[in-house]
C-alpha cells in the first residue's frame, strides 16, 4: 500500500480563498481517478497520467487519498521513487468551482476572495511546491485553468471588495474614523484599541453609577418632605434615569407634600378660627366642629351654604 496524503482541506490557501471540504462532488473523478504530475495534461510523453488515486476519504476537513503510479512508464516511475523516498510528498487537487460565497459564516480572517463552497474535483497531482499546505489547482466551469495572482481580479473568484452596503467582508486594517474617535494614531494596535475602550466603558460605568446615586438621594429627599410616598421611588427613580436629573428636579419641585384628611381638616380650622374672610363652597366644606358656631354667629352665611349644599332655602 502506497503513502497516503492530503488532498485539500478547509484551511486557507495561497490564493486568498479556501475550499470547503464538504461542498465537493467526487462521483465523476472517482470513475476516472487519474494522477498527473504538477497538473500537466496529455499535450507531450511525459504529461500523461502518471497514475491513479485510490482510497479517497474524507477525515474530518480533509480529503485525503493514496496515489498509485504507472510502474510501467519510466516518468512514472522517477516520480513514484521521489515519492516514496520522500522527495516529493504533496497532492494538489485539481478543481472546477461551481459556486462561491463571502458570507461571514463561511469566511476567516485574512481571505482576500470568496469561499469556494461547491466544487467538482477533476484531476490530482504530485506536485513538488504547493501553493501552500494542501496544494490547488482552480478551473472554471468551462474547464479553463484559472490563473490569479495577488491583487489581480478575476471574475470566477474575484477580489473582496468593501460593498456599497456597508457589509465588510475582509476588514484588514482599523477604520480610520474610528481610530480618530478613539483619540489614537493610524497603525494603532488591536491591544491599544482594546485598552482605550475598556477604559471609556470604566469612565461611563462611573459616570452611570454617580448619576444613579444622585436620583436615589433626590427621590429619598421627597419621600422625606412627603412629595411622594415610598411606594412610588422606584417610579421617581426610573422617571430620572430616562429624562435626566434636571427634569426629575423640575418635576418634584411642582409637587406639594401630600397630606391626610385629619391635617387638612385641622388646617381649614386654623383658617377658620384665625381668618375672617375664608369662605365654602357648600355647607359639608365646613369643619363639623365650626358648625354650630356658624350657625349662631353668621346666619346668613349657614343659609347660603345651606341652599349650595341641598339646593333648598333654610327655613
Amino acid at each position: 500500500m502506497g503513502k497516503e496524503a492530503i488532498i485539500t482541506s478547509n484551511g486557507l490557501n495561497s490564493y486568498g480563498s479556501r475550499v470547503l471540504t464538504d461542498g465537493g462532488d467526487l462521483r465523476q473523478y472517482e470513475r476516472n481517478p487519474v494522477l498527473l504530475f504538477m497538473h500537466n495534461r496529455a499535450f507531450s510523453r511525459e504529461n500523461l497520467p502518471i497514475g491513479r488515486m485510490e482510497g479517497l476519504r474524507i477525515d474530518g476537513d480533509r480529503l485525503i487519498g493514496t496515489p498509485v503510479f504507472d510502474l510501467n512508464d519510466e516518468f512514472a516511475k522517477r516520480i513514484a521513487d521521489k515519492w516514496e523516498n520522500g522527495f516529493l510528498r504533496m497532492l494538489s487537487a485539481g478543481i472546477e468551482i461551481i459556486e462561491t460565497s463571502s458570507d461571514a459564516s463561511v469566511m476567516l480572517p485574512g481571505q482576500t476572495r470568496p469561499t469556494i463552497t461547491k466544487w467538482k474535483l477533476v484531476e490530482v497531482s504530485v506536485v513538488d511546491i504547493g501553493a501552500n499546505d494542501e496544494a490547488l489547482r482552480l478551473y472554471d466551469q468551462a474547464g479553463a485553468m484559472l490563473k490569479l495572482a495577488s491583487g489581480i481580479d478575476n471574475e470566477v473568484l474575484p477580489l473582496l471588495k468593501e460593498r456599497e452596503d456597508n457589509q465588510l467582508i475582509i476588514k484588514t486594517t482599523m477604520n480610520k474614523e474610528l481610530l480618530t474617535l478613539l483619540g489614537l494614531q493610524e497603525g494603532a494596535t488591536d491591544e491599544q484599541v482594546l485598552a482605550t475602550v475598556r477604559g471609556l466603558k470604566e469612565k461611563a460605568d462611573k459616570v452611570e453609577a454617580m448619576t444613579l446615586a444622585n436620583i436615589t438621594a433626590i427621590v429619598d429627599e421627597a419621600v422625606t418632605t412627603k412629595k411622594i410616598t415610598a411606594d412610588k421611588k422606584d417610579h421617581f427613580v426610573n422617571l430620572g434615569k430616562a429624562a435626566g436629573i434636571d427634569s426629575l428636579r423640575e418635576t418634584l419641585s411642582l409637587m406639594k407634600p401630600v397630606q391626610k384628611p385629619t391635617e387638612v381638616i385641622v388646617e381649614r380650622t386654623e383658617n377658620v378660627e384665625g381668618k375672617n374672610d375664608v369662605t365654602f363652597a357648600k355647607l359639608s366644606e365646613v369643619p363639623e366642629a365650626e358648625l354650630p358656631k356658624m350657625k349662631e354667629e353668621n346666619p346668613a352665611e349657614y343659609a347660603r351654604l345651606y341652599k349650595a349644599e341641598y339646593g333648598v332655602e333654610l327655613k
